[in-house]
C-alpha cells in the first residue's frame, strides 16, 4: 500500500493524523484555512500560519471507483472507491481518501453503488491515514 511522504510543510498534517486528529493550516493572519499545506497564505501572502482542528464532517464532492490495471496490492481489493471530501466547516477544503466501513476496514468495504455526490461523511483514522465512513 501507498504511504504518505510528508514535505516540511505538510508533515504537521500527518502528525496530527497519526494522532487521530484532522487538523488543516490556516492563515495566523487572516484565518483562511489552506490546503494542501504550504507556506505563503493565498489570500493576503501572509506566512504566518497555525494548525487548527476541524469536525471530520464532510460530504462527497467527487469520487472514483478505479479499474484494472491498478497499482499492485491494490487490484486484489477492486473495486474500491477514491473520494474528493468538502469539509464542512471549510468548503474550499477537500481531502482525498476511502469511505470504508468502520475504522481500519479494508478499501473495498462500502460497495462504491451505495456512493452518491452529497453524501454525508465523517473522518477516521487507521494507522495515520484518515479514512472517511458513511455519517
Amino acid at each position: 500500500m501507498l504511504s504518505p511522504v510528508p514535505d516540511a510543510d505538510g508533515a504537521p498534517f500527518w502528525e496530527y493524523a497519526a494522532r487521530g486528529e484532522l487538523r488543516v493550516q490556516r492563515c495566523a493572519d487572516c484565518g483562511e484555512p489552506r490546503f494542501p499545506p504550504r507556506p505563503c497564505c493565498p489570500h493576503c501572502q501572509s506566512f504566518a500560519s497555525a494548525w487548527r482542528a476541524v469536525s471530520g464532517r464532510g460530504r462527497v464532492w467527487s469520487y472514483v471507483v478505479p479499474h484494472p490495471p491498478l497499482l499492485p496490492g491494490y487490484a486484489e481489493l477492486a473495486p474500491y472507491n477514491v473520494v474528493v471530501v468538502e469539509l464542512e466547516e471549510a468548503p474550499r477544503i477537500r481531502l482525498v481518501g476511502n469511505v470504508v466501513a468502520h475504522a481500519g476496514a479494508p478499501l473495498n468495504s462500502v460497495d462504491p453503488a451505495r456512493l452518491r455526490i452529497g453524501a454525508p461523511v465523517r473522518a477516521v483514522f487507521s494507522g495515520g491515514l484518515p479514512q472517511w465512513v458513511p455519517a
